[in-house]
């Protein structure tokens, strides 16, 4: 069984169809790309599988469950992650603390835990750290972890995107234009980064216009 299926997806604004009978399949431990230009759709594709928007006709099945419509909380939940095209990162603070916001959907903390079970918080919240630490050692960037965002190049500010995306656990992660702004430099340890992630459980969904 395909880890997410598409079933001819549409979504239509106004006179426009943005994404027209699409149909796909993805299996799980792939790395999978769309290539197109600017406007043909793509993204509102990606924000059709993550919540965003809901079809307006189609099916979006993930482990054959259907999840068209779902909030992109819950779609997070399930166990799907994404990067937008435009970066979007928490610039004012620091490196690891933009990875565990990346991984608060795992914490199981409910507040009277953290009152009545202090500890038992604490332990989730020390193996949410290790684990950003650890995503932050596949890119390099552990050693930088108390500095701020903003304060780090371009380049690095996208894999820092990334690296809270893996944060949540992700079955399945979206890559909206991950390339978009970077220099041939960083595009190759981008490539780089990327191909190693089925190894290690990931499966990968790209969009891109430049191949």
């Amino acid at each position: 069984m395909s880890l997410l299926e598409t079933k001819q997806v549409q979504k239509r604004f106004g006179g426009v169809y943005a994404v027209n009978n699409v149909s796909l399949k993805i299996h799980s431990g792939e790395i999978l790309g769309m290539i197109g230009p600017n406007g043909s759709g793509k993204s509102t594709f990606i924000n059709l599988l993550t919540g965003i928007y809901a079809p307006d006709f189609g099916t979006i099945l993930f482990h054959g469950e259907s999840i068209g419509g779902l909030p992109p909380h819950r779609v997070t939940e399930k166990g799907i992650a994404r990067t937008f095209q435009n970066l979007r990162v928490f610039s004012n603070i620091s490196v690891l603390d933009n990875i565990l916001i990346g991984g608060h959907c795992r914490i199981a903390n409910a507040l009277w835990e953290i009152y009545l079970r202090p500890w038992t918080s604490w332990q989730r919240e020390k193996k949410a750290e290790r684990r950003a630490l650890e995503i932050l050692e596949m890119v390099g960037l552990a050693n930088r972890r108390k500095e701020l965002v903003k304060n780090l190049p371009y380049g690095e500010q996208r894999l820092i995107e990334i690296c809270r995306a893996l944060a949540s656990e992700p079955l399945l992660l979206l890559l909206d234009e991950p390339c978009a702004g970077m220099n041939p430099v960083e595009m190759d340890i981008l490539a780089k980064f990327i191909a190693q992630l089925p190894s290690q459980g990931y499966t990968i969904f790209i969009i891109e216009h430049n191949p």
